[in-house]
């Protein structure tokens, strides 16, 4: 699951709402720091937080907070509170939480 051999893809919600570098440091989150480490499941759950000012990616599983991944993008809270990605096998997308239905 979640090889950087599949297609990827981000929502049109996640791409209205983050901007492009911000999705590609999730894959890269996944691709570099997760792979290997944690065992991941189909679907990913990422939350944005502010860490003075700037983004910090929280990695959840099970309802906790088992990473955090600093970033050097500043921080607004028009960001969503949370993102997703998820592997079907064949591609992978990034996704909001309401885009799931």
């Amino acid at each position: 699951m979640f090889s950087n051999q599949h297609s990827r893809f981000a929502s049109y919600g996640v791409v209205a709402s983050i901007p492009g570098e911000m999705i590609d440091q999730i894959w890269s989150i996944i691709d570099n720091n997760l792979q290997g480490v944690f065992p991941l499941a189909t679907t990913l759950v990422f939350e944005i937080s502010n860490n003075k000012g700037q983004v910090t990616y929280d990695y959840v599983q099970d309802h906790e907070v088992v990473a955090s991944f600093d970033t050097p993008y500043s921080y607004t809270s028009d960001y969503p509170a949370t993102v997703l990605a998820y592997d079907d096998g064949s591609r992978q997308t990034i996704l909001l939480p309401s885009e799931t239905n």
